[in-house]
């Protein structure tokens, strides 16, 4: 049982939640262990359940994706969290990529794009919809900011992990190639973002492919 990716769901509309779960339960590796009706509602659950994956909805009663986001890392930073949203406009994008969401898929996927999406952020892998690739990649064309850092510059070491952030690697991939342990990669990790003023992951692999330290594959 320990193989299989534990999934959890927040939608307010009760037709998408069973379709949703339908789904899912028809994959061999995958098992749905609970659901929420609403963004409150889902961080108590989040907060109880501990699951593997989280997918969510954007727009929702009591409290809205991006809200519940920012709330499920703030208590759980390794929380690995899939939006599934018909809202592709920019704001709601960035915010939510900024709050920790690591995929971000729109309704118009298809269940294979969906189930493969899972498995990447279950990877700690990114997983975006061609059309929210297109914004980051219009984003990390826009010409470069530079962030405030500390007086203390990142090691070697410290760009080696940022770089492999980057490439989409997950702490555990990181320690294998780097031949250390994942406590050590999140250790190295909280030190960047640090220096680098950044809130997670995600605005980490943005930061890297904007400053050149690494480019998106092919």
């Amino acid at each position: 049982m320990s193989d299989v990716i534990r999934v959890f769901l927040a939608d307010d509309h009760a037709v998408v939640r069973r379709g949703l779960e339908a789904l899912i339960e028809t994959q061999a590796d995958m098992m749905v262990v609970g659901t929420a009706v609403d963004g409150e509602e889902a961080v108590q659950q989040v907060d109880r359940l501990l699951p593997d994956v989280i997918l969510l909805d954007i727009q929702m009663p009591r409290k809205n994706g991006v809200a519940a986001i920012g709330e499920i890392k703030a208590a759980h930073p390794d929380a690995r969290i899939l939006v599934l949203t018909s809202f592709g406009d920019d704001d709601t994008v960035f915010a939510a990529i900024k709050a920790g969401a690591m995929g971000y898929l729109l309704k118009d996927s298809s269940p294979q794009e969906l189930m493969q999406a899972i498995r990447h952020v279950h990877n700690g892998r990114a997983s975006l919809h061609p059309d929210i690739a297109l914004k980051v990649i219009q984003e990390l064309n826009r010409p470069p900011t530079h962030l405030p850092l500390t007086d203390d510059p990142l090691t070697e070491r410290e760009v080696e992990v940022l770089k492999l952030v980057a490439r989409g690697l997950s702490n555990q991939e990181i320690a294998d190639q780097l031949v250390v342990s994942e406590r050590t990669v999140r250790t190295h990790l909280s030190n960047i973002l640090g220096k680098l003023h950044l809130a997670n992951r995600t605005q980490a692999a943005l930061y890297a492919l904007r400053q050149g330290l690494a480019r998106l594959e092919p």
